[in-house]
């Protein structure tokens, strides 16, 4: 019975026309009975995190790293090669993790790359962590490092008027945060908001968190087990805790949102989309097939992946 189970898994997976690779890790973690992340202790989370960062691919060099904390987020800039350009594009980025897990270590490779491509400044935020610190912990550490970078960038040789901010997951929500919070202060605005299947609604009730939520590796209970140790008493319905809702989408500069097809978060970042068009912000949407949440970080074995990385630094490109 166990392998008929596997083997017609297995079959509707590849039904599913997911890329082979990740095809097969879903196929493992469904003949592993599904293991709950909620199961786990959160450093057991956090290791496993940062065990996958291999998937990543090669940790390229670049022209220079510099770290720094401050008060109690911390930074690290990733420079290009070349000489110094008075007029670098500029990325600030929030890695995801569900609010619990994830540091520099887990985007190191992706931030490397980003930062070859597109020859630019690449600003890595790392935040406060859940259950530890709760809300509004993270969102603070957020912006405090965002209006840092953004008051110096021009010590780096940084453009301040090229400048985007992006994250992926828990990460995208933090960008979007931050820079709803921007917008609310009148301070300068990013050029441009690259959200990577942000986490956008803690209810966790939209249709695709209730087909996808069980299967793909990253799942409804590790997404809401990170919401629901972050946000504390927050009520999730609050603006701040489910973006998606929030009542001033409006005056936001354009948006990108990158959705995958087989991961529950999809269709809260698609309805985001719409509600950004409604509110008369410059945004696109685009869905990537054959892929799962979290994929962004998988460039070793998913074209998809490789192919996002080049497309995020052609965009810095044009910043």
């Amino acid at each position: 019975r166990t392998m008929t189970v596997f083997i017609y898994s297995h079959w509707c997976l590849m039904e599913k026309q997911l890329e082979p690779a990740i095809a097969a890790m879903v196929a493992d973690f469904i003949a592993a009975g599904r293991p709950k992340a909620s199961q786990l202790s959160w450093q057991a989370r956090r290791d496993g995190y940062l065990a996958s960062a291999l998937l990543g691919g090669e940790r390229e060099e670049v022209g220079a790293i510099e770290e720094w904390q401050a008060d109690h987020h911390a930074i690290r800039c990733y420079r290009p090669a070349d000489k110094p350009d008075p007029a670098y594009p500029v990325l600030i980025y929030f890695h995801g993790g569900c609010f619990a897990s994830g540091d520099f270590e887990t985007h190191d490779r992706q931030m490397r790359m980003l930062c070859n491509r597109a020859s630019a400044l690449i600003f890595a935020v790392h935040t406060r962590l859940a259950p530890e610190h709760t809300y509004p912990a993270a969102h603070d550490d957020a912006l405090a490092a965002t209006r840092a970078i953004m008051a110096e960038v021009e010590k780096w040789h940084g453009a301040p008027v090229r400048l985007a901010i992006a994250g992926d997951s828990a990460g995208g929500h933090l960008a979007l945060i931050t820079t709803l919070r921007l917008k609310a202060a009148n301070a300068p605005l990013p050029k441009a908001l690259l959200l990577l299947y942000p986490m956008l609604d803690a209810l966790c009730e939209s249709q695709s968190y209730r087909d996808l939520g069980d299967d793909y590796l990253i799942t409804r209970d590790m997404l809401a087990s990170g919401f629901h140790a972050y946000l504390g008493s927050l009520p999730p319905s609050h603006p701040e805790a489910s973006p998606l809702h929030h009542p001033a989408l409006s005056g936001l500069p354009p948006t990108h949102i990158v959705t995958a097809e087989y991961d529950p978060l999809r269709d809260e970042g698609e309805a985001l989309y719409g509600k950004l068009v409604q509110a008369g912000v410059d945004a696109t949407c685009q869905r990537q097939h054959g892929v799962i949440h979290g994929y962004f970080q998988l460039a070793a074995i998913s074209p998809a992946a490789r192919q996002l990385i080049d497309q995020i630094a052609m965009m810095l490109r044009r910043l």
